[in-house]
C-alpha cells in the first residue's frame, strides 16, 4: 500500500546530522541507576546521511557511528564517535562523496566508476571484546575501536580474513565456550558463502567455503544445538550493473521468487553442508534464535516479509518522508534436518515488528521471551518507523508492550541481567523536545514507566544493532 502522507516527527533525526561528543556524565531524568546495573551499552548506527548538499541513495550507506554508555560506580557517562573509516575520513576532507555504496554509486561519469570499491561504512553493529570494540559492516573488515574512548584503531582481519573477504554484522556467540561464528559472502564469478569459526577473543580458528547461486543478499542467519542454518531469498544482484557502476547495489538487485527461498543447514563442528533444499519464496532481514526440540526437528523464530518491499521503505528513510508501508511478522519454522523440508510455519503475533534479541545465555537453546520492536497498535503508522520496545511470551502467547509517549522511538531493545534481576536497555528519540536518552526498564514489566532515564549531550539517530558488556 503506499500514499503519502505528512512527515512523522522521527524525520527530525533522521535529517539531522549526528554530532560527536565526548566522555560526557549524564544527567539522571527520573528515576535511578539499579545498583548492580554495571557495564557499557555500545549502539552502531548510520549517523551521517548528508554530505556537501548531497543525501544518500539508501539508509544503508550513512556512516557509521558508535555510543558507548558507561555504567559504573560513579554513575553513568557517555561518548560518541564515528568510526574514523578511511572512505569517511576521504570523504570529509573532499566535503564530498567519492565511493559507490549499497543505495548510491560513485559521482562522476560512469566510465570512471567500473570497478570501483565500495566503502565500508562501518555502520550495521558491534561486538565487544575484552580489549576492544569492532565496528562491524557486512561487506568487508570489521574496525576496531578503543573501548573506553571509541578512538578507531583501523580494519582488523581477525587473524585469518584475506583481501576480499567479508565478516558479516550478525555473529552468534556459543553462550557455553564463547566461541563466535559468522560469515561473509564474497562476490565473483563464483559466489562463496565463507563461513567462520572464531575463539573468544575475535581469533578465526576455522573457516570454510560453500559456491553460491548467483550473488543474493544475506544479512542475517541463526545457530541453533548442532547446526547453523541459513535462509537464503529469491534476491539476486546483477554484478555487471553493480561492478560497472551503471547502478547501485540496491538498485541492480531483482526479486526473483520463482527460485524460492533456499534452505542451508550446516555442521556447526565441521562448517560442511549437512543439506539444502528450496522452498516457498519470503525475505527476512533478522533471525531471533534457534534451537533442536526433543524429536531432533529445528525450530527457527524470524521476522518474516512476504517480498523485497521492505528494501524500499529503508531507502525512503533518507527523505524523512515514507510512502510505503511493510510489516515484518514474527514467524516460527520447524525444520527437518536430514532434508530442509519445512514442517510448519507460523505467525506467531499479528503486530509489525523487528529487531528481535534474546538474552545472550539462551543462543541456540530453546528461549523463553522475545524482545523487539513494534508498531504502536493504536495509532496510523503509515509514515511511521518501528519504535515500541515489546515482550513476546512464548508460554502464555501474550505480548507486552512499553507506554511510550507519542512522537518516541526507541532503538533495538538491549537485554540485561547480574544473574538475579533482569533489565532492558534502549536509546530513545524524543520527538517533541528533539533530544535523545537513555531508558532502562524492569524487563518482566515493559508496560510499567522506565526505571531510570538518563538525558544525552545530542540527538542519535536511529539505527541499527547494540550490545551490552558487563563490567569485568
Amino acid at each position: 500500500m503506499i500514499k503519502t502522507t505528512p512527515p512523522k516527527s522521527w524525520s527530525k533525526a533522521i535529517l539531522t546530522t549526528a554530532k560527536e561528543f565526548p566522555l560526557t556524565p549524564l544527567p539522571i531524568l527520573s528515576g535511578t541507576i539499579p545498583a548492580s546495573f554495571r557495564g557499557t551499552l555500545y549502539r552502531n548506527g548510520p549517523a551521517r546521511l548528508e554530505r556537501g548538499g548531497t543525501r544518500v541513495g539508501h539508509w544503508f550507506d550513512g556512516d557509521g557511528a558508535i555510543l558507548g554508555v558507561h555504567f559504573t560506580d560513579d554513575g553513568a557517562s557517555a561518548v560518541y564517535r564515528y568510526v574514523q573509516t578511511q572512505g569517511y575520513q576521504e570523504e570529509t576532507k573532499a566535503n564530498q562523496y567519492l565511493y559507490p555504496n549499497y543505495g548510491m554509486t560513485a559521482p562522476g561519469a560512469f566510465w570512471n566508476r567500473w570497478g570501483k570499491t565500495y566503502k565500508n561504512s562501518a555502520n550495521t553493529s558491534v561486538l565487544a571484546f575484552s580489549d576492544k570494540l569492532l565496528a562491524l559492516w557486512e561487506g568487508g573488515y570489521p574496525h576496531g575501536l578503543d573501548l573506553e574512548t571509541l578512538e578507531t584503531f583501523g580494519t582488523d582481519d581477525l587473524g585469518g580474513l584475506t583481501t576480499g573477504d567479508a565478516f558479516s554484522a550478525h555473529p552468534k556467540i556459543d553462550p557455553l565456550t564463547g566461541e563466535i561464528y559468522n560469515f561473509g559472502v564474497v562476490a565473483g564469478k563464483d559466489t562463496q558463502l565463507k563461513l567462520y569459526r572464531c575463539d573468544r577473543h575475535g581469533k578465526i580458528l576455522q573457516q570454510r567455503s560453500t559456491s553460491l547461486q548467483g550473488l543474493p543478499l544475506i544479512h542475517d542467519f541463526v545457530i541453533a544445538g548442532e547446526y547453523i542454518i541459513f535462509f537464503i531469498s529469491p534476491l539476486r544482484v546483477n554484478l555487471f550493473f553493480a561492478l560497472s557502476g551503471l547502478k547501485s547495489v540496491g538498485d541492480a538487485m531483482t526479486w526473483k521468487p520463482d527460485l524460492g527461498t533456499q534452505v542451508l543447514i550446516f555442521d556447526r563442528q565441521t562448517l560442511n553442508l549437512v543439506t539444502q533444499n528450496t522452498v516457498d519464496p519470503w525475505f527476512q532481514w533478522h533471525f531471533t534464535n534457534g534451537y533442536v526440540e526433543n524429536d531432533g526437528t529445528i525450530v527457527i523464530e524470524f521476522v518474516r516479509y512476504q517480498d523485497f518491499l521492505t528494501n524500499q521503505f529503508l531507502k525512503e528513510v533518507v527523505t524523512g518522508e515514507t510512502r510505503t508501508f511493510v510489516e515484518g511478522k514474527l514467524a516460527q519454522i520447524r525444520l527437518n534436518p536430514k532434508t530442509g523440508q519445512v514442517i510448519d510455519i507460523n505467525d506467531l503475533m499479528n503486530q509489525g515488528c523487528e529487531f528481535p534479541v534474546i538474552p545472550s545465555h539462551q543462543v541456540g537453546k530453546q528461549h523463553q521471551e522475545t524482545y523487539l520492536l513494534v508498531y504502536p497498535e493504536d495509532r496510523d503508522n503509515q509514515g511511521e518507523i518501528l519504535g515500541i520496545p515489546a515482550k513476546f511470551d512464548h508460554k502464555t502467547q501474550t505480548l507486552s508492550v512499553a507506554n511510550l509517549d507519542k512522537n518516541h522511538y526507541a532503538s533495538e531493545p538491549i537485554f540485561v541481567s547480574d544473574g538475579e534481576q533482569r533489565w532492558i536497555i534502549t536509546v530513545v528519540y524524543d520527538g517533541n523536545e528533539h533530544r535523545s536518552e537513555v531508558q532502562i526498564y524492569d524487563s518482566e514489566h515493559l508496560e510499567n514507566d522506565p526505571i531510570c532515564r538518563l538525558g544525552l549531550p545530542s540527538v542519535i539517530p536511529p539505527g541499527f544493532h547494540g550490545t551490552w558488556q558487563s563490567a569485568r
